[in-house]
């Protein structure tokens, strides 16, 4: 399940200390991987993240968007930042939409 596997995955990225670079970079990896298998099973998640959570997600919200080219996840995002404007996500969501394919 899609919860238990982001609530692993983001336990141990809380714990990556600031100067595990290869720490981080796996634990992104992972992240993008486990949110990027099924669009509609993302967004559902998403919607019911805790703020802690959110930003943590936040780091990978472009790589995320190249995978799924999905304007529905950015609409999911923009809501999310007006639950949680404190999170203060809009410029990390202007650059994840700037990967989605025009056609």
């Amino acid at each position: 399940m899609l919860k238990d596997k982001m609530k692993s995955i983001l336990k141990e990225r809380k714990i990556k200390a600031l100067n595990d670079d290869y720490g981080i970079q796996e634990c992104w990896k992972k992240i993008t991987d486990a949110l990027s298998e099924n669009e509609s099973e993302t967004i559902q998640y998403l919607k019911q993240c805790d703020k802690e959570d959110l930003y943590w997600i936040s780091e990978v919200f472009e790589d995320i968007s190249e995978i799924l080219q999905s304007p529905q996840f950015i609409t999911c995002l923009r809501t999310l930042d007006k639950t949680f404007p404190e999170l203060d996500l809009t410029h990390d969501i202007d650059i994840a939409e700037s990967y989605l394919v025009k056609e």
